[in-house]
């Protein structure tokens, strides 16, 4: 198999911002060739104070007006807020209305304080991971737009259908987590992708075997240092912002020192690298990295044909 070549994303979490923020940096994303944008689905900041944290479905919506080629999705969707059948409607409209350009991502929920805290009966750990197989089984189903009936333990629908359809044949499923026990079993049976979560990186090459045919995306806090910069500030920065105790390992040096680290994550087996920048990812940034460490390591890959 020639190798594949590789993909960038970028993941914005909402926090402390506006729909317009975020959609400018989307533009920005997609004016300089990332392949992916991405945001998070939490109804609050989880450890954060209370601040502005604008509604993910509805936001991932007006970046898909508001762009015309770079795909869209959630790191990770959690499943838990939605009814698996509205989720599937939601996802098929999304489809609909970005021409097919999402990429759906789900997760059983981590943040067990978050359904604590609004009165989300979810489960436990274990609970919420069937609940999440259960979820992706049905989403199999309202995709085809045909009529079904489905006996679960915890889902149970009678002579229904999800129409529209998507506009993709299939939408990309993208399970993240790290979990041998819980997660990856639903990534092996289930998955387009497999999303290693920053602070499972470590762990990748351990649990790679377990995802099936899953491709692997793996989530990274990057600090890129521009000309001028101090290496540690931006590191100082970055881990104020993704400790390593929930992101791992910090991700910090210049555009010489990222393509060397990169490209030493691309030979783990990753093909989509999906970066939270430590700056909230502005114009320039996305430039210089687009330019001196993707660019790159794309044209190595072709080479490699």
């Amino acid at each position: 198999m020639h190798p594949r070549t590789p993909q960038f994303g970028v993941f914005v979490p909402q926090l402390n911002t506006t729909p317009d923020a975020v959609i400018a940096t989307a533009r920005a994303a997609e004016r300089t060739g990332f392949d992916s944008f991405w945001v998070m689905d939490h109804l609050y900041g989880p450890g954060a104070p209370p601040v502005d944290v604008p509604e993910s479905w509805i936001l991932l919506t007006a970046v898909a007006t508001a762009t015309s080629s770079i795909r869209l999705g959630h790191l990770v969707g959690c499943a838990p807020l939605q009814h698996p059948a509205l989720l599937a409607k939601m996802a098929a409209t999304l489809d609909q209305i970005s021409r097919g350009r999402l990429d759906l991502g789900l997760g059983w929920g981590s943040v067990e304080e978050e359904f604590d805290r609004f009165g989300i009966g979810a489960g436990s750990r274990r609970e919420r991971a069937q609940r999440l197989a259960e979820t992706l089984e049905i989403l199999e189903l309202m995709f085809t737009g045909e009529r079904f009936d489905y006996v679960g333990k915890h889902f149970q629908l009678r002579n229904a259908w999800g129409l529209p359809v998507a506009k993709q044949d299939r939408i990309p499923i993208h399970i993240g987590g790290g979990g041998p026990t819980l997660t990856m079993p639903l990534v092996a049976e289930h998955a387009d992708w497999w999303n290693c979560v920053a602070g499972a990186r470590e762990r990748m090459d351990e649990l790679a075997p377990l995802r099936g045919d899953a491709r692997i995306s793996a989530q990274y806090p990057v600090g890129l240092v521009h000309p001028g910069d101090d290496p540690e500030e931006v590191r100082a920065k970055l881990l104020r912002r993704m400790p390593e105790s929930a992101w791992g390992p910090a991700v910090v040096g210049t555009s010489k020192k990222l393509l060397a680290y990169f490209t030493g994550e691309r030979a783990r087996g990753v093909e989509l690298f999906i970066l939270r920048f430590h700056d909230h990812a502005p114009a320039r940034t996305l430039e210089l990295f687009a330019a001196e460490v993707a660019t790159p390591l794309r044209r190595a890959a072709a080479a490699e044909r």
